[in-house]
């Protein structure tokens, strides 16, 4: 249903119909014993860049799976909680319609086709939508556009290309499926600071000029925070703390506190508990 743009609206009022992406109080568990999420909430508006943060095993490519709804695929169960995207519920929907319908996951560890070229690894992801030749030409011609190095090497062997270039053919195949929701797991993993600030600047145009709804998971809280509309932050798979990124980047606790490692996270925050008692 269409918002009303009648009345005085609130400071921060948004309309639900601009609500994209939900996840409420999401649990989760693999193998049906171990506990992976537990209470996890975060939403996704149109046209936003929302960033989950948190230190490795923090519980995002989870999160990001069970979005996606591949999280059956490693022997994972959502066991509470639900995720819906675009008014839809995303247990009821299978990941190749999610990508029809505009979810679409670029999975951590650059997952592409080592065997195909890189510009058959982007015409894979034309495929998946059923374009038409004339189509998947002009999407070859907007992703060698966004990411020109991929254009000079569109004959080479994806298994022989660096790690940038192979992170740049995974959003670029994943661009090509035309999403509305790009949903990225660590794009920063493993790669020279200047091509992840490329690639970030890239995705940060395509959210400007063309509305790209982002939900990104990263452990480079620096470089996530900005670029980022929003931020949730997770630590031992629960959802800790939400707010503007522009909020959390000037909060000298944060990364301190929840974006180390488990350990030097828990350490730290004992001895923050600790001088508060005395």
């Amino acid at each position: 249903m269409a918002c009303s743009s009648a009345g005085i609206k609130p400071h921060g009022y948004k309309c639900m119909s601009d609500l994209l992406l939900s996840v409420e109080a999401l649990a989760a568990t693999y193998n049906h014993a171990i506990r992976a999420l537990s209470g996890v909430s975060l939403t996704v508006r149109r046209g936003e860049i929302v960033a989950l943060l948190g230190a490795n095993g923090a519980g995002k490519s989870t999160v990001l799976k069970a979005v996606s709804n591949l999280l059956y695929a490693q022997r994972g169960q959502i066991t509470e909680g639900q995720i819906h995207f675009d008014g839809g519920a995303v247990t009821t929907i299978s990941s190749a319609d999610l990508v029809r319908r505009g979810l679409v996951p670029v999975l951590e560890g650059r997952h592409c086709f080592h065997s195909l070229t890189v510009e058959e690894n982007l015409i894979v992801g034309a495929i998946g939508r059923d374009a038409r030749r004339s189509e998947i030409a002009s999407d070859l011609d907007r992703i060698y556009a966004l990411f020109p190095g991929l254009k000079q090497r569109r004959k080479s062997l994806s298994g022989f290309t660096s790690g940038g270039e192979q992170q740049m053919t995974a959003i670029g195949r994943a661009l090509m499926s035309r999403p509305r929701l790009l949903v990225l797991d660590e794009p920063s993993m493993g790669l020279a600071p200047l091509v992840v600030e490329s690639i970030f600047r890239t995705l940060k145009q395509l959210n400007v000029s063309e509305g790209l709804s982002i939900l990104v998971a990263e452990q480079n809280s620096t470089v996530a925070l900005r670029f980022a509309d929003r931020a949730t932050v997770l630590e031992n798979g629960r959802t800790v703390l939400g707010g503007s990124a522009l909020e959390l980047r000037q909060r000298a606790d944060i990364k301190a506190l929840y974006l180390g490692s488990p350990s030097e996270s828990a350490a730290r925050v004992s001895s923050s508990s600790n001088r508060a008692v005395a």
